[in-house]
């Protein structure tokens, strides 16, 4: 059986450090402040964001949350953007995703500070990252990754790292993120997906896979080469009648067989998730930061 990469415990001391320094900055009489925008009702969408507004409140951040009704129109969900741009109490903006499909994700995206885009999707901000540039946001599944890997004492420099999934939520991003000169980077890093050929010759050859594909247990056994070191970011409901609920969660990867192969690995759920919402805490700190410095 593989070590568990236990990334609520990872969470606890990325929150452990902000403590320290939400203090600091308040001593200078700042907060850190964090909005969160839903528009409409998505049940899962409406479980993040009072998962968010809870964390924020209990590291004593500033924590503002607006929830609109599904007929919002586009201007008016622009405006609210405006508004929290303008507003100096608010250092991260975060519009929950996805919206209604009236509304253009990838312009309200656009229409946020770069500076308060802590969810690292703003134009600017990915160019950042591409260029190797610090100051910019990273997406904080991406990021949550790394922390994971750098916590975990997986060594991520030269190793072969294969991301499976190339969205821009997590795949891009991370295998950016994971390239960059420096701590947490100079890996070699290939990116697979659905229309990939060979792709289990591909995944059994790295030192680090990560499964971002968001397909209920794809990865098996004979992805997975012995003793690589599999992070699993998906999370999927899936029918189960056995359990009292009526479905269980499962990850990307097939966690009981993987995991006899594996010389680590993050369970789903308690590895990836609290790891997101931590990363968001930690770039809304780093943004009030920035706007003190600035």
């Amino acid at each position: 059986m593989s070590h568990l990469i236990e990334g609520r415990a990872i969470a606890e001391k990325v929150y452990a450090e902000l403590r320290g320094e939400i203090a600091e900055l308040k001593k200078s009489g700042r907060t850190p402040g964090l909005a969160v925008v839903l528009v409409g009702d998505n049940p899962a969408s409406r479980a993040y964001v009072r998962s968010k507004d809870k964390m924020c409140r209990d590291l004593g951040l500033h924590s503002l949350k607006l929830e609109l009704p599904a007929d919002t129109i586009q201007d008016e969900l622009l405006a609210r953007v405006r508004d929290l741009n303008n507003d100096r109490a608010i250092h991260g903006i975060l519009v929950q995703s996805p919206p209604p499909k009236h509304i253009d994700e990838a312009a309200i995206i656009r229409a946020i500070d770069p500076a308060k885009d802590v969810d690292g999707f703003h134009p600017v901000n990915i160019a950042k990252l591409t260029l190797g540039d610090d100051s910019g946001f990273v997406p904080c599944t991406p990021l949550g990754c790394q922390r994971l890997l750098i916590e975990s004492g997986t060594e991520i420099a030269g190793a072969h790292v294969v991301v499976l999934g190339r969205s821009m939520i997590v795949g891009k991003p991370l295998a950016l993120l994971l390239m960059r000169k420096g701590k947490g980077g100079d890996a070699t890093v290939t990116v697979v997906h659905s229309r990939s050929q060979r792709l289990a010759e591909i995944t059994r050859s790295a030192d680090i896979l990560i499964a971002a594909i968001g397909q209920p247990e794809f990865v098996r056994a004979e992805h997975v080469r012995d003793g690589a070191v599999v992070i699993d970011v998906g999370i999927n409901r899936v029918d189960d009648p056995t359990m009292e609920r009526g479905y269980q969660l499962v990850g990307d990867v097939a966690f009981a067989e993987v995991s006899e192969k594996a010389s680590a690995i993050t369970p789903v759920p308690g590895g990836v998730g609290p790891m997101t919402i931590a990363m968001l805490m930690a770039n809304t700190v780093r943004a009030c930061r920035q706007s003190t410095a600035s």
